[in-house]
């Protein structure tokens, strides 16, 4: 077959991912000099479309990029009034006081938001500058130039069932970049694929995660108290899993609820999605929920190695930025801050190297400030919590992560740095070391089952186009994961993307990926690493509202 023949267009930066990270570093790219080239390229349908997280959004990254965000009608709109920790029990709860929290885990200050939203609008703030925003385009390639990365294939369309090129192919195009910048969110297939070529990951502890899951609620307005913001640990997950949950009070008698299970989990029976549907029963959020209505739900991964963690984030011509790096404050569940720091930083870099003359090169000036500046230091004071918990259990790493935070509060650690050891692929033990754990059934009501809850996410990817979870080897599901952990895609994917069915008298692994949420689990939890996630054709995917 003939080499695919594509057109090019040249730009001073190519941005792929119009998240927090991506969007701050076309802002900030064009505040320093509005004749700079730039375009940032969206899977999404639209920015904001694939835009899942918590959020309690600290707005010190947006202070920093547009200082005037308030007059300029930025939707943090909901301040944080009231902040709750709870240790849960299956049928009570005690409440953790806040004095002995150390000074970082205070929300007041900080906005509870729908960073669809945020996007959204810091999206208008940058073509208002003049970036071009293309939505719908997925970046499905990578361009190299030798050692150096020059940029992206991006609006590949209409490809055969089987990923070949056929009449009614749609070849994309390329873009190409003095810099290009990779902020695609957690386990970003671009990403995956420059921290492998140039070893990035080499030297650093591995990167750890965990699944978030969250629905958008409608409740009594008696029970609504706007600018709420509670936590809680324990029950349901109880020592089976890290983990907890989130329940923010927003505008509108809206409510999110969410909770996040860290992938390190040993057990294959476990069930993060039955695990999430079981928390709304405990009587203090079911309670909260008793005669509201779910009206939207989604799930994505989240980076949680933290300082330890990060890869090297520079690359000749690329460079890493926000949740592709891992900058999440895990205690304070926020990386949205960084996210923004980050993309400001690697703009400033990237100006300065294009200022000067040069192309192509590794912008070091980049990661020094993401390590030695605002961000580093926000990561260096929590970066114990997490191997702690996963290491000696969640009341030990309460009592000694807290002291830990505290001591940090100051410049010291008495711990050092903590290793987080293995990945979370090889937490997994095999299934008969395990119990099976029984879930309640949904009841329609309160919880609900997965794929009625991911018609909740308005997710939709075109039948025709070939399959974008890709296994390594077809047999591995069945001869392997099957007998050995039961196998676990069947319950860590929270949209039932993963099932076991029997034809014809043998068991069949199939993949239903229209279900596909983009949350990358799977790319990450399979105990055979046999799961390469990659992005199906642009627009496809979840739709999310205000998520």
């Amino acid at each position: 077959m003939s080499e695919v023949v594509r057109e090019t267009m040249e730009y001073d930066v190519v941005i792929v991912g119009a998240g927090p990270a991506g969007l701050s570093a076309a802002i900030r790219l064009k505040q320093l000099d509005a004749d700079l080239q730039v375009v940032v390229l969206e899977k999404g349908s639209e920015v904001g479309a694939h835009i899942l997280s918590g959020a309690v959004l600290d707005p010190c990254g947006l202070d920093a990029l547009i200082p005037d965000w308030k007059k300029k009608g930025a939707p943090l709109n909901v301040p944080v009034k009231e902040d709750n920790f709870y240790m849960l029990g299956e049928a009570g709860e005690i409440r953790i006081p806040n004095f002995p929290m150390p000074p970082l885990m205070n929300n007041h200050g900080n906005y509870i938001v729908s960073m669809g939203n945020v996007t959204r609008w810091m999206a208008e703030q940058a073509e208002a500058l003049g970036v071009e925003i293309f939505p719908g385009m997925a970046c499905s390639e990578l361009v190299y130039e030798g050692d150096r990365l020059k940029g992206v294939v991006a609006g590949v369309f209409g490809l055969e069932a089987d990923g070949s090129i056929g009449e009614n192919t749609e070849p994309g195009m390329e873009l190409h970049g003095k810099y290009v910048f990779l902020s695609e969110g957690v386990r970003g297939s671009l990403s995956k694929e420059v921290i492998e070529k140039y070893n990035l990951a080499e030297g650093h502890e591995p990167q750890k995660f965990g699944l978030g899951m969250k629905e958008i609620w409608e409740i009594d307005p008696e029970k609504h108290k706007e600018g709420s913001v509670t936590h809680t640990m324990g029950w349901p997950l109880n020592g089976n899993a890290g983990g907890g949950s989130f329940i923010y009070h927003l505008e509108n008698n809206q409510v999110y609820v969410g909770f996040v299970v860290h992938l390190n989990y040993k057990n294959p029976h476990l069930y993060p999605y039955m695990e999430f549907q079981r928390f709304k029963h405990h009587p203090m959020v079911a309670e909260l929920l008793k005669g509201g209505k779910r009206v939207a739900y989604g799930a994505r991964a989240i980076s949680e190695g933290g300082y330890q963690s990060m890869p090297k984030m520079v690359a000749p011509g690329v460079a890493l930025l926000g949740c592709s790096v891992g900058m999440v404050n895990v205690p304070r569940i926020k990386g949205n801050h960084n996210a923004m720091l980050s993309g400001m930083a690697a703009a400033e870099a990237a100006h300065e190297a294009i200022k000067a003359g040069r192309e192509g090169d590794e912008l070091t000036a980049y990661e020094t400030e993401v390590r030695k500046g605002a961000i580093g230091k926000d990561l260096k004071k929590v970066r114990n919590v997490k191997p702690m918990w996963s290491k000696w259990g969640l009341l030990p790493s309460l009592v000694l992560g807290g002291l830990d935070m505290w001591t940090n509060t100051f410049g010291f650690s008495l711990f050092g740095t903590l290793k987080h050891g293995k990945n979370d692929a090889d937490s997994t033990e095999p299934a008969a070391a395990h119990k099976e754990i029984s879930y309640p059934k949904p009841d329609g009501t309160l919880s609900f089952d997965r794929l009625t809850n991911v018609s909740f996410s308005m997710t939709n990817h075109e039948e025709s186009q070939p399959a974008h979870l890709h296994l390594k080897d077809a047999s591995l599901p069945i001869s392997v994961n099957l007998p050995k952990y039961a196998e676990p895609a069947q319950r860590y994917c929270p949209a039932g993307v993963y099932e076991i069915v029997e034809k014809e008298g043998e068991q069949q692994f199939v993949i239903n990926f229209q279900n596909c949420v983009h949350c990358k689990t799977c790319d990450i939890k399979d105990p055979s690493q046999n799961i390469n996630w990659t992005t199906p054709q642009g627009g496809d995917g979840p739709n999310y509202p205000n998520m």
